[in-house]
């Protein structure tokens, strides 16, 4: 069967790789450059500029205890470069890799007709047709808001802004803070609700009070104007900085707008085997909505394709890890299918434990917070919201333990590696057993 998947990002590609595996003629379309906004815009750009972030976080730190005595000297402009270098480097291998399993990879912009797609003025037949073409940033509807930039513009930016305004109240806009603030900008957040309204307050509170202490964040407030050095708020206060918008994303269904339903909010509707209205078509991805993370999308592509190549496969969402990348990794789970009652919960709020990149820490009392809570009679976890050097890890491995259900009991066998995993043992062992 002829299968196209048009996009290449994590949802397409490993959809394309998928099919490529399970022995299916497969093209695989995409519009700019392989691997998507995640590689060329998005959470990678963000992850080596924390990487850098972090290093200077560091480097204070170890000044501050005595032993080591050293000024940095950045450039932002050698670090843009690097990062484009290293971008070049893995679209190669990410081409290289699809190509290993037979597929074909067409750069251009495609359109669908009746089971044919066009590209580079060239008809494609296709049995089956996968969509996953993502997000682009939301740019709302505010006066002058073509003077704001967004993540697509990170590396166009020539050196580190004096002062930047952020708009925007959620994740994307405190990782931007964290970076250009640890960098030497002065960052405004404003936020039209609360901000970081996907964590508990408490871990709220330590983020504001130990890791975003130079950002000054604005909440329940507008901007209604931007400007290319400034941004007006609806009470007529005026702040100099370049305006950068953190306000969501939208999806780019306009190809099949008039083909498949969309939602409300334009994404692509789809089942849990990420079928669209029509039979033989299939979305997955950002494109689709829902959560717009790496894995999720990855996990959409890989149930659409096995579903495509005739393997009946269904998807479920249910104890998702996310985080919140700063200098201090910030990683939260939450079991949403929980149906423990409000007297069966008990919440234990500590510092973090001292796992990896985590001793010299120790000396500052900053190790980090922990918040998890619990369901009594049942003997299950329910939330964790957790800050540590090691959460991210220590996260994605007790959201696994919580989507299969398993009791606290179920713990006795895990053996750490020490000092990696040594907040699973604390936090399930010995705080509540």
């Amino acid at each position: 069967m002829k299968n196209i998947v048009i996009g290449s990002g994590p949802a397409g590609r490993l959809a394309s790789l998928q099919l490529g595996k399970l022995g299916e003629d497969v093209t695989l379309i995409e519009k700019n450059h392989i691997a998507g906004t995640c590689l060329n815009e998005g959470c990678m750009v963000v992850c080596a500029l924390t990487d850098i972030t972090k290093f200077i976080d560091a480097n204070k730190r170890f000044n501050s205890h005595g032993f080591l005595k050293s000024q940095l000297e950045i450039s932002y402009e050698k670090i843009v470069e690097r990062i484009v270098e290293t971008q070049e480097k893995l679209r190669k291998l990410n081409q290289i890799e699809n190509e290993s399993v037979g597929n074909r990879i067409i750069y251009g912009e495609a359109n669908i007709g009746n089971n044919i797609v066009e590209v580079n003025n060239e008809s494609f037949e296709y049995d089956n047709l996968l969509i996953a073409t993502g997000a682009r940033p939301f740019i709302p509807n505010i006066k002058g808001n073509e003077f704001g930039l967004t993540n697509k513009d990170i590396l166009k930016i020539d050196d580190v802004p004096e002062k930047l305004n952020i708009i925007g109240g959620g994740i994307i806009a405190g990782e931007i803070a964290n970076i250009y603030s640890t960098l030497g900008s002065e960052v405004n957040i404003f936020a039209r609700n609360t901000f970081l309204k996907e964590i508990t307050p408490n871990t709220k509170k330590y983020i504001l009070e130990n890791l975003m202490t130079d950002v000054n964040i604005y909440e329940n407030i507008n901007v209604v104007e931007v400007f290319k050095d400034k941004v007006l708020l609806e009470n007529g206060e005026e702040l100099d900085g370049i305006p950068f918008f953190a306000t969501g994303r939208t999806p780019n269904s306009e190809i099949v707008k008039d083909i498949v339903e969309l939602n409300h909010d334009k994404t692509i509707k789809v089942n849990e085997m990420m079928k669209t209205s029509v039979e033989n078509i299939y979305a997955a991805g950002d494109v689709t909505g829902g959560y717009q993370l790496t894995p999720v999308a990855r996990k959409e592509g890989i149930t659409a394709a096995r579903n495509m190549a005739g393997y009946s496969n269904k998807i479920t969402y249910n104890c998702i890890p996310q985080s919140l990348s700063l200098n201090m990794e910030v990683s939260f789970v939450e079991n949403e299918k929980s149906e423990c009652n409000e007297e069966d919960k008990q919440t234990i709020a500590m510092p973090a434990i001292a796992g990896p990149s985590a001793f010299w820490n120790i000396l500052n009392e900053d190790t980090g917070y922990s918040e998890i809570e619990f369901d009594k009679r049942n003997n299950k976890i329910n939330r964790i919201n957790s800050i540590s050097p090691s959460s991210v890890s220590d996260v994605a491995y007790l959201s696994y333990i919580m989507r299969m259900n398993y009791d606290l009991n179920d713990y006795d066998e895990f053996l750490e590696i020490h000092p990696s995993t040594d907040t699973n043992y604390k936090i399930i062992k010995n705080m509540w057993l």
